[in-house]
């Protein structure tokens, strides 16, 4: 349970005491200190005269403000005692006894720093944002739909043996499953390829204003995100999930009856590594397997020159597109749900920079205006609505995805969190979602993120690029996006708002507002 729960789950009136010193204004740590006393007090009013009330659920949310404002109380007298009485000892030529005060001294300050820096970090995540207001017009055959399945039977690494993406440690069968559910929910039809059907024919509908569905010979590039890859070499920093990638071929061409050859699977700036390529090639040899330097079965990537120029002067940001991105007629955007440093996070939006002609060397790329949010809350220009809404990226993207099997707090390490969230209990998410949406299902990721990592790098404003992508067509920015430069301003992308709270997790048309985004959740094995 993270700060903003413990709180909610607090009496009425410190929770009411906690809003009205918010309106005033009042400083995040004064706060700290004024609702840490108060929750001491309530602690011991209800506990003393019958300890048994210790156990109580309210008790236990109570119990960490306290003994974390205990501590710190004991820090600061305990330091402020230990280093006076170096002094004395010091004055008194007891040398001996002045170190192993000032050590003590020293031992407490730094409990204190430890406890403020936390606290600090706590006070800077208030939150700038309000519930369930929709903005931007919501897409799909059920608009603004997100699905989310969860199969917590998927994943059992342990975080210390071998890799995290190992068979050992991640059932094929199981990630099957939850994409087959997945798919369920997010069209209402429990049918592989009647699903499929579905969504291939409103894409065509909505897009081309034809009544068809997928037709011999189109093809289809999977965007997957291998951003954490060097070589072909394996590694175990967080990367796409092998098992799922396959668990997509699988539907793709079992289910739906796309020839293999006409199925692209890619990530144009980096590598395919050995984990993802050695399985899906052994059961799809005659997929396409398109990275940056080719060579091992890969193909390599090309890109066509000038393909993005942008709404606005981006300096050196790449132009390029991946040809096998253009010459898609379908494109699966299949994203990773994790933290980023610069922008919050990296879902669905940010996946399509790895389209463009960028080196596979991170360190050469610019990511320069537009890329991040402003620190202050300022609005700008943002990257993302020009990815989002460019016609050979997501303007050809007719699925969504956001990979949450392990999912990370941090862009390029080893899968190190498992979640507290209710319903994952302190276990690997063991998710997917899946949406028509390319807005919405970024603005559910974030509200993940956001609770599970609040103290993540830059999380404060990563929201506006989902409020410059919804109002695309008048955004708070007052960019005017048109990233073909072509004449044509974009539309809105999509619908963007946050959830009501982390438990419930309601948006707009979960309560029945009709407007918005829908969050359906399917547990595996119990629909």
């Amino acid at each position: 349970m993270n700060q903003e729960e413990r709180y909610q789950k607090l009496p009425n009136g410190i929770k009411r005491t906690l809003s009205f010193l918010k309106k005033m204004r009042v400083p995040g740590k004064i706060i700290y200190i004024l609702i840490s006393v108060l929750a001491t007090i309530w602690f011991l009013i209800r506990v003393i005269p019958k300890p048994s009330r210790a156990l109580y659920p309210c008790m236990q949310v109570a119990a960490p403000i306290m003994s974390s404002f205990v501590i710190w109380i004991l820090a600061v007298t305990g330091a402020a005692f230990a280093f006076r009485k170096a002094k004395h000892k010091i004055l008194e030529a007891r040398y001996v006894a002045a170190g192993l005060f000032l050590i003590l001294g020293i031992a407490f300050t730094s409990v204190f720093m430890a406890r403020s820096s936390k606290e600090t970090k706590a006070a800077n995540l208030e939150i700038w944002y309000k519930p369930n207001i929709p903005l931007g017009i919501a897409k799909g055959m059920f608009p603004g739909r997100v699905a989310w399945g969860h199969n917590p039977k998927i994943a059992s690494w342990d975080g210390k043996t071998g890799f995290w993406w190992e068979d050992r440690f991640n059932k094929q069968e199981e990630t099957d499953k939850l994409f087959s559910q997945t798919l369920f929910t997010l069209t209402n039809i429990k049918n592989e390829k009647n699903s499929w059907d579905a969504l291939f024919h409103f894409f065509n509908k909505t897009k081309h204003n034809v009544d068809n569905g997928y037709q011999a010979g189109q093809k289809i590039a999977i965007k997957v995100n291998l951003n954490n890859t060097h070589a072909h070499a394996n590694t175990n920093e967080i990367n796409a999930n092998p098992q799922l990638i396959l668990s997509l071929l699988k539907s793709l061409v079992s289910e739906a009856g796309i020839l293999q050859e006409n199925i692209t699977v890619t990530d144009p700036s980096r590598f395919i590594t050995d984990n993802v390529y050695d399985k899906c090639h052994a059961v799809y040899p005659k997929v396409h397997y398109i990275d940056h330097n080719g060579g091992d079965g890969r193909e390599k990537s090309t890109f066509v020159d000038n393909a993005i120029p942008f709404s606005a002067d981006n300096g050196k940001v790449a132009t390029g597109i991946a040809t096998c991105i253009v010459k898609a007629d379908y494109i699966i955007d299949m994203a990773l749900l994790k933290g980023h440093v610069g922008q919050g996070v990296t879902l669905c939006a940010k996946n399509f920079f790895g389209c463009t002609s960028i080196e596979d060397d991170w360190h050469k790329n610019a990511h320069s205006e537009g890329f991040s949010q402003n620190r202050e809350g300022k609005r700008i220009y943002s990257v993302y609505p020009d990815y989002m809404g460019h016609k050979d990226l997501g303007g050809k993207t007719m699925l969504f995805l956001v990979d949450g099997i392990y999912s990370n707090k941090f862009v390029d390490q080893v899968p190190a969190f498992k979640w507290k969230l209710v319903p994952f209990n302190n276990s690997w998410p063991c998710s997917l979602f899946a949406s028509q949406d390319g807005v919405a299902i970024d603005a559910v990721g974030l509200d993940f993120a956001i609770t599970e990592w609040p103290d993540a790098p830059e999380m404060k404003y990563s929201d506006y690029y989902l409020e410059e992508m919804a109002l695309a067509n008048n955004p708070p920015s007052g960019t005017v996006y048109d990233p073909e430069k072509d004449g044509t301003r974009l539309a809105s992308l999509g619908t963007t708002e946050h959830w009501n709270n982390p438990i419930d997790k309601k948006y707009s048309r979960n309560l029945k507002t009709g407007k918005g985004i829908e969050l359906v959740y399917s547990l595996v094995g119990k629909n």
